[in-house]
């Protein structure tokens, strides 16, 4: 067999110790969607894990399986010799002992989302002596999580990479005695007496004094023919930081003008034979930090194509080639490449928040603070005799921090920022209840 393997780095959830690296291998083959959402998984939440690609029948049945298009793929090996066929996210989590329910039946702060914003918010909560728990969707490290490089994040001159910033905030969160639950999305929430109960997508409710809701966004779609096709056979959301090492000298294409595009782009470009971008504006520097900007242009496998969006996608199991069309001139052109990563911005998942009566704005973001006084009057239903805190919804003792919040900052330092705010303001709604 020819491993493509890569181990990361940091300390796996639940271990302070590096002497199983890895955690497990994975087989599977080339292109496989499944096999994509395990290796992200794994990868943005810090597991040790060795990737093995299958191209023959004959490496197939080394492990016990008839051949790379088996349906039984992908298989996980784990160091004490357990093997799952086909797992899913549910399996591994069980496996890996991060599969529990709640330790306590009550906190004093329940954190929606385990990005930047919602990691600060569990250090400072859990440190100044709150019952906290986390709850995330997919992995420790939000979109950021997802970054092969933070340059502009205080204290890191040299940069950091999205998964260590966000391990060693877990770690951090942890050593204070924050509870965090992996594969816990919250779907919906219920007031009454005072207690904020937010249900979760398999039914488990968690009860809290106050809440913080710190989910961030998703990355925006395409919109085009064939995405939900090629969706980890080819086209990936996000940085790629967990695929770079799988790419090798192809040519990749990124689309997006946004630093985590251009930090993709400087990542890709140390191996790719040419990376290129596709920027739907006229340039960079109206989405670009200067000193990108400045390090893209001076990358001679570096292409920008700017004015330019993607108008179609082309592949058979795996994505093969896309179409290109100039904004100005509607020219077309085709790009042959197996490694579409798009980086356009993001869309808040906040539906549950329409039952539950928190104010949204036309996007979908919560509303929080003056932002919710017309003609400063306070918002219909508001129950006390103040106005909303900074960071405060329409509903007392539920706050928003970071991208999901209406007027934030898009930056990984200000979502910090935010997650330590609003535990400032859970302090000032608990001391006056």
């Amino acid at each position: 067999m020819r491993p493509s393997s890569y181990i990361v780095d940091n300390r796996f959830m639940g271990s302070s110790s590096h002497s199983n690296y890895p955690v497990l291998k994975v087989f599977g083959k080339a292109g496989s969607a499944s096999a994509y959402a395990l290796r992200d998984f794994l990868y943005r939440n810090g597991v040790p894990f060795e990737w093995t690609e299958l191209s023959s029948d004959e490496q197939a049945s080394q492990i016990g399986v008839a051949s790379p298009n088996d349906k039984r793929l992908p298989v996980c090996i784990f160091s004490d010799g357990t093997r799952l066929e086909d797992p899913s996210i549910l399996q591994i989590t069980e496996k890996l002992g991060w599969a529990h329910d709640p330790a306590r039946s009550e906190y004093d702060l329940a954190i929606y989302g385990a990005g930047p914003a919602g990691l600060s918010a569990a250090v400072y909560g859990a440190s100044e002596g709150l019952k906290t728990i986390v709850m995330e969707r997919w992995a420790v490290g939000g979109q950021a999580g997802s970054s092969p490089r933070i340059e502009n994040y205080l204290g890191f001159p040299d940069g950091i990479s999205g998964a260590e910033l966000a391990e060693r905030a877990r770690e951090q969160a942890c050593h204070f005695g924050a509870e965090i639950l992996i594969n816990a999305e919250g779907v919906g929430a219920e007031f009454c007496l005072r207690k904020r109960i937010g249900r979760l997508a398999d039914g488990r409710k968690i009860v809290a004094q106050a809440a913080i809701c710190a989910t961030g966004v998703a990355y925006r779609k395409l919109q085009l023919p064939g995405e939900e096709r090629f969706f980890g056979a080819g086209l990936y959301y996000g940085a790629g930081a967990g695929e770079a090492s799988l790419c090798g000298a192809a040519p990749v294409v990124i689309v997006g003008g946004g630093n985590s595009a251009g930090q993709a782009a400087l990542h890709f470009a140390r191996t790719s034979v040419k990376v290129t971008m596709v920027v739907l504006d006229e340039s960079l520097k109206s989405t670009l930090s200067s000193y990108l900007i400045d390090r893209i242009y001076t990358t001679k496998n570096i292409e920008v194509l700017a004015s330019t969006q993607v108008t179609a996608l082309d592949g058979d199991e795996v994505l093969r080639s896309i179409t290109l069309t100039n904004r100005r001139t509607g020219e077309t052109q085709t790009l042959e490449t197996g490694w579409l990563f798009v980086c356009i911005g993001g869309e808040p998942h906040t539906q549950w928040a329409v039952e539950a009566g928190i104010t949204r704005d036309e996007a979908g973001y919560l509303v929080t603070g003056p932002d919710l006084l017309q003609n400063g009057r306070r918002p219909d239903g508001w129950p006390l005799d103040r106005d909303p805190f900074y960071l405060e919804t329409n509903m007392p003792g539920t706050f928003a921090a970071g991208d999901v919040r209406h007027g934030s900052v898009k930056r990984c330092a200000s979502a910090v920022g935010e997650g330590a705010m609003a535990v400032l303001f859970v302090h000032h709604y608990l001391a006056s209840v």
